[in-house]
Formats: structure tokens, C-alpha cells, sequence
């Protein structure tokens, strides 16, 4: 794999990113593109280098990036949004569309986690995508945070996430707590992170509580419909307990068709190995995807309307 720094903007935040290309890619035309996302710490030398590194195997060029905020990406430190992160989403797309080795009209996303909720977000507003794979998301953050946690416990978020509106309205910031404040991991998900994840430079950083606000506003399933007709992935853990597996069964059945489901055999990221037999499925059901989504004479990508 061949690894190529580059920046682009999101919002007037400068983002870095590497484009990664196929070893053995031919000189001159264009080619089709993966824009591979994080999920909740957003970094790219995590999933999305891992995903690049096996995709770029598969023929993809890749787009990974930090989301504002995070490593050496500009932003302010802590203030994560999932509506943010959807804008550095569907600007990544952009970029990456404009690159002249690129074929525009073969260009997917792949969503990791939270990631997963950021990817249908930008691709039903942008519409200039030929396929999304939302991998291990959740995609109502009301019925997550539910999910996860006692009755009680969610009341006090409730409580929580209200001083901290009237606070940052009064005092003009959110609160900083710590990372995982109301994004608990599970026993398997936590041992991992420790483990993978502790390490990579940037993670943990404590987060501003307007994080929760907008995981609670999340409803991803209102609008994927409008999706259709771009093809949609839905590849879930049949045992996550982190992100249940329900929340891709209901995503699948709000979305439009066409629509696939895989079932993953593993948790949230047991199998997240770069030669786990598991994620190796996983990258080869990827590319059986976007080939299909690319071809059909590489069709323009669906129209907004204004």
C-alpha cells in the first residue's frame, strides 16, 4: 500500500488525511475510491488505515482522515457533534471526488461505529456517492442510550445533558467530562481499547457534554430511506454488546432497497484485526459490494433537489 499525506477543509478546519493507493495501481484513467470514517474518536491511523490496508488489496484507492478536533486536525479539542462529523464526512467525499486519478462516479463510504450513523448522514444529504457500508453503528441514540443503560441512569444523563444547555448558554462552553462518561464500553469493547487503542496519539481526550446532546437528537432512521436508490451495507456483530445487534436490524428495515445485511461472527471489534479470518469476510463482502455499486455503467450518483 502506498501512502499519500494530504489535507483538505471542512468548514474552514484544515483536516488530515492520507490518500492510500494499491501497490500494483496503473499509471493513468481514473479510478474508484473508498472514503473509509472512524467512529466516536475519529482517527485515522486506526480502522481506516486498517480497512486501507486490505481494501487497497481489493483494487480501492482510500481516503482516510481525522474529524476535526482530533490528533493534528484543526478544531477545538473535545467538542464532538455527530452533525460535525457528518459535514467532515460528506467534505472528505468532495475532496476525494476532485482528485483527478479519481473516478467520481465510483466513489463509496464506509462507516466504522459511530462512524456508521456519519455515513448515512452524508451520503442522503450530499447524494454524490455510489454506495455506503455502515458497519457495527447505532442509529438512534435516544433507544442506545436506553439500551445501555438503567432507567435511572439514563434520567441523570437526561438531567446532565439539560445544566449543561443552560450552562453553555449562560457561560458560553460546554462542560468537559471524561471520554466515556455516557459512551460506557462493555467488558470485551474495554479490554480492547486498552489494549489497541490506548495508545494511538490523541485518544482519550476528555469531551464536551454537548456530545450527548447530539447523540440524543440522532435519528439516522428518519432519513434513510431517502437513500434509494444508492445501495446501502449494513454489516453488524450478531453478538455486540456495545452497539446491539437490533440496531441494525432496525436501520434494515427503515432503509429502501436496495439493501443488504451481514451478519458479522463477533462482538463490536474482537474480530478487528487486520488478519482476523472474520475481518478478512468482512473486507471481501465489501468489495463484492462496491464492485456491484460501481458498475451498472457507473451510474451518476442520485440528485438533490434544492
Amino acid at each position: 500500500m502506498i501512502e499519500k499525506e494530504t489535507t483538505f477543509y471542512s468548514e474552514g478546519c484544515r483536516l488530515k488525511a492520507t490518500v492510500y493507493y494499491p501497490d500494483d495501481l496503473s499509471d493513468g484513467g481514473q479510478h474508484p475510491a473508498l472514503v473509509i470514517n472512524s467512529g466516536y474518536q475519529g482517527f485515522n491511523e486506526f480502522y481506516p488505515k486498517m480497512f486501507a490496508g486490505r481494501m487497497t488489496e481489493r483494487g480501492f484507492v482510500c481516503l482516510g482522515f481525522d474529524y476535526r478536533g482530533m490528533a493534528d486536525s484543526e478544531g477545538e479539542k473535545g467538542r464532538v457533534l455527530i452533525e460535525e462529523q457528518a459535514q467532515d464526512v460528506r467534505n472528505a467525499v468532495t475532496f476525494i471526488r476532485a482528485q483527478e486519478d479519481i473516478d467520481p462516479r465510483r466513489v463509496g463510504l464506509v462507516g466504522w461505529g459511530m462512524g456508521a450513523a456519519n455515513v448515512v448522514l452524508a451520503a442522503e444529504k450530499g447524494g454524490d456517492v455510489a454506495g455506503v457500508a455502515a458497519l457495527n453503528g447505532f442509529y438512534d441514540g435516544e433507544r442506545w442510550l436506553k439500551s445501555i443503560h438503567t432507567y435511572d441512569e439514563f434520567r441523570k444523563i437526561v438531567g446532565e445533558v439539560e445544566e449543561d444547555r443552560v450552562h453553555r448558554v449562560l457561560q458560553g462552553e460546554s462542560k468537559l467530562a471524561d471520554t466515556f462518561a455516557h459512551y460506557p464500553l462493555d467488558p470485551a469493547t474495554d479490554d480492547y481499547v486498552q489494549k489497541e487503542l490506548a495508545q494511538v496519539y490523541g485518544f482519550g481526550h476528555p469531551t464536551r457534554l454537548q456530545f450527548t446532546e447530539s447523540i440524543l437528537d440522532l435519528k439516522v432512521e428518519s432519513v434513510v430511506a431517502n437513500l434509494s436508490p444508492t445501495p446501502l451495507f449494513i454489516a453488524h456483530g450478531e453478538r455486540n454488546t456495545l452497539h446491539p445487534y437490533d440496531e441494525a436490524l432496525s436501520l434494515y428495515a427503515s432503509a429502501a432497497s436496495p439493501k443488504t445485511l451481514y451478519t458479522v461472527d463477533g462482538r463490536h471489534n474482537d474480530f478487528m484485526y487486520s488478519d482476523h479470518p472474520e475481518f478478512l469476510l468482512l473486507c471481501d463482502r465489501l468489495k463484492e459490494f462496491f464492485e456491484e455499486a460501481f458498475g451498472a455503467g457507473a451510474a451518476p450518483a442520485r440528485s438533490i433537489s434544492a
